[in-house]
């Protein structure tokens, strides 16, 4: 069912905070990856995440608008078009950074393993919420659960784009850990992932493998791979505690970070707004996160519930790997950071699901 946007309960039922922490991160995006690529005066980057921040807000009141049951019932058909949108991707896609990960429509450009993680989190979510009601979860239970979001993806890791195919990991992850698993089965998954580690090196393009190395040893190659982390901790560094001021970053306006605008966004947000500005668009994404499990908390059914908690779960996962990236905590793999990050599908994805929280909180009380 889809609920008017005329309709009294609809209105009174949105979560307006929920909107506006999202908003407030967009205004920080906008004006910090202006900042960022001002000197590119043809390109208008920030002018292009603002049309897709727009793109995005009307996305998230459309898909708040449509009861999430009626997604869930076309879930499999979604799904199907998913893989396929996938399979196209990988062979006709365009390749870019050693990626074939985008498809060109018209003018615009976009990442659909991006999209197809809320298509995953639904399809994984609808499978818990039909299961029997037990405490813990069978062995081939949680296999059919691992299959729905490893199909997905293992084609985006055949891209090859291991960053966005690791963004999948939290919503198996917190699905089965709120759905209940056997301690025995957790630790038989922990111990697999372990001893996955070593063979999983052996398939590894060298790129990624220098990643890893550099991220163990930054000093291996400070002008080479280890120089975007270093200028990116230099960058934060320098902030202080409020900041040099909105487009006075020297790291940032000499072009001393590379991809300050993408995946090192809040490096820019550190050396010009400083400690203040660190804690200020940490908190607004700490927000977002504990607003949607307050969400997930107060859902209609075990559905609702699973959707939130898969979504928040990404969110999460995005923001602890981007920020521990650009402090030189963990390897560059090329995460956003959610309303923050250039980039088109990332800010549409992001949005679309903040709609899907926002469908559940409004049918909590829907008989």
């Amino acid at each position: 069912m889809i609920v008017p946007l005329k309709s009294r309960r609809f209105w009174q039922d949105f979560d307006w905070l929920l909107l506006a922490a999202a908003v407030l991160l967009s205004l920080i995006s906008i004006t910090e990856i202006y900042s960022a690529t001002m000197a590119q005066g043809t390109e208008h980057y920030f002018v292009r995440q603002a049309a897709w921040v727009g793109v995005g807000i009307v996305f998230l009141f459309v898909i708040a608008a449509i009861d999430y049951h009626i997604i869930s019932e076309h879930i499999p058909w979604l799904y199907m078009l998913a893989l396929g949108a996938l399979l196209y991707t990988l062979l006709l896609g365009h390749r870019v950074s050693g990626s074939k990960s985008w498809v060109g429509i018209g003018s615009i450009t976009i990442q659909p393993s991006e999209f197809i993680k809320m298509v995953a989190v639904v399809a994984l979510a609808r499978y818990l919420s039909e299961l029997r009601s037990t405490k813990y979860m069978t062995l081939t239970q949680i296999l059919k659960a691992c299959v729905i979001v490893f199909v997905p993806m293992g084609l985006v890791l055949l891209q090859p784009d291991l960053g966005t195919a690791l963004t999948y990991l939290p919503a198996i992850a917190v699905g089965l850990f709120v759905r209940g698993i056997r301690p025995v089965a957790l630790i038989s998954l922990i111990l697999g992932f372990v001893l996955f580690l070593p063979a999983a090196w052996l398939v590894l393009k060298p790129y990624q493998k220098e990643r890893i190395l550099t991220f163990l040893d930054p000093e291996r190659d400070p002008l080479g791979k280890g120089y975007q982390v270093t200028q990116s901790k230099i960058a934060i560094g320098s902030g202080g505690l409020m900041g040099k001021g909105i487009f006075r970053g020297s790291q940032n306006q000499l072009g001393f970070l590379p991809t300050r605008h993408t995946d090192f966004i809040f490096s820019v947000v550190g050396e010009e707004l400083g400690f203040v500005g660190v804690i200020g668009t940490l908190g607004l994404l700490s927000f977002i996160i504990f607003r949607a499990i307050y969400n997930a908390q107060t859902a209609r059914d075990n559905l609702g519930m699973f959707i939130v908690m898969g979504i928040a779960g990404i969110y999460f996962f995005h923001m602890i790997v981007n920020v521990g990236m650009v402090i030189g905590f963990m390897p560059t793999t090329g995460i956003p950071l959610p309303f923050l990050s250039y980039g088109g599908s990332s800010v549409l994805t992001a949005f679309i699901a903040l709609g899907l929280v926002m469908s559940v909180r409004r049918c909590r009380y829907v008989n």
